[in-house]
């Protein structure tokens, strides 16, 4: 009994006082388990109808600069790489930004047949890149996520070219109520907000030529699928009929000062 008590009193003396992850900490633990897991490949399936929807109204163009933003595996940065590669204009750059690590590490693997590709570990809350740089941005399902929304889209607007092209497109959101079923399944806090409320949010951060559209995902739901998400394979396809929201806007044409001091 005493040599215990001993040993509760050295480790209380010695112990390290517990560390309350940040945000972004709490995103980057919850993803790279996704990433273990296998999901940021699954998204490919989960996404791709409305992805590949989302891209052609983006009308790419070989030598643009594009970030994919919260890219997890990969699979919509190489999809955009194929479309802004070498041409007439020049040379196309795609740039994925995700604050998992691990997500990272299994996108670069994946993507080493691309030579116009890299991939950035960081937060979407101080993008390691510089200001006015990117044509266009694509964020595919992760910017509900984002603990500080207001931030993430002042970064957006640093980091984009004169007249750039944001597209963020989510499958929760208020106006879609099948969307809400699978919000308390999550590990992570989310943001949930209404169209109106999201395209107010962009005109706040001087984006110009916002819109707003519904993208249904034409997919078919089998009648043997397992779903854990909703309550019934019918809420289910009736979460597809209505679609993830595709918001978009442009940056007006002005060049952020840089800073005076480095941000990477």
């Amino acid at each position: 009994m005493a040599a215990r008590v001993v040993i509760e009193s050295t480790t209380k003396d010695n112990a390290v006082p517990d560390k309350t992850p940040t945000p972004d900490e709490r995103l980057q633990n919850e993803f790279n388990r996704w990433a273990s897991e296998g999901e940021g490949e699954k998204m490919e399936r989960h996404h791709l109808d409305i992805t590949e929807k989302t891209i052609r109204l983006m009308d790419l163009r070989p030598g643009e600069r594009v970030l994919d933003l919260g890219c997890g595996a990969g699979w919509a940065t190489r999809l955009l790489a194929r479309l802004a590669a070498d041409g007439p204009e020049g040379f196309g750059q795609v740039v994925g930004l995700d604050v998992s690590d691990e997500m990272i590490r299994r996108a670069r693997a994946a993507t080493k047949d691309f030579d116009n590709v890299l991939y950035v570990w960081g937060s979407a809350q101080q993008i390691p890149w510089e200001e006015n740089f990117f044509d266009k941005v694509l964020s595919v399902e992760s910017f509900y996520y984002y603990p500080d929304q207001d931030r993430a889209l002042a970064e957006l607007f640093r980091v984009m070219a004169p007249q750039g092209r944001l597209f963020i497109l989510i499958n929760l959101y208020r106006d879609n109520p099948y969307s809400l079923q699978w919000v308390d399944k999550l590990k992570v806090p989310v943001h949930v907000r209404s169209q109106a409320e999201y395209v107010e949010l962009l005109r706040r951060h001087a984006f110009e030529k916002v819109e707003a559209r519904q993208i249904p995902d034409d997919t078919p739901t089998p009648d043997d699928y397992q779903t854990t998400s909703f309550h019934s394979l019918e809420d289910l396809r009736a979460f597809k009929r209505i679609g993830a929201l595709l918001l978009m806007a442009s940056k007006p044409n002005l060049r952020n000062p840089a800073p005076g001091y480095a941000i990477y």
